[in-house]
């Protein structure tokens, strides 16, 4: 569910096992205040774009930020477009582990999931 503030979709939410799983890499990081994960959208991928994912502290004065969970998501303004309503999960099933991007923007998606296209 995307998080709203007066009807208007704020970009990307994290699910709380993603946000478990930031808290635990930015403590491996040495980062214990003001944890955040810059989501960003990058050319490239079999499908044109992907996504670029950075446990970090420092928010930028650009960044569109939203917290949640207490972790802070932050986006920049050109990726932002691509990621309104996207939702962050962190998958540790068969598949594999790591975060997967659900998107509604993604008209088509690689199958490993980590490149799509608009």
């Amino acid at each position: 569910m995307a998080v709203t503030m007066d009807g208007v979709e704020l970009g990307v939410t994290i699910s709380e096992l993603a946000a478990k799983k930031i808290r635990q890499f930015a403590a491996k990081q040495g980062i214990q205040e003001n944890i955040g994960v810059r989501v960003a959208v990058k050319g490239g991928g079999c499908s044109g774009l992907t996504y670029d994912l950075d446990i970090t502290d420092e928010e930028r004065d650009t960044d569109k930020v939203v917290e949640q969970h207490g972790i802070k998501v932050m986006i920049d303004k050109k990726s932002y477009i691509f990621l309104v309503g996207t939702e962050l999960e962190f998958s540790d099933g068969l598949n594999g582990k790591g975060f997967v991007f659900t998107n509604p923007n993604a008209k088509k998606t690689c199958g490993c999931g980590t490149s799509f296209s608009v």
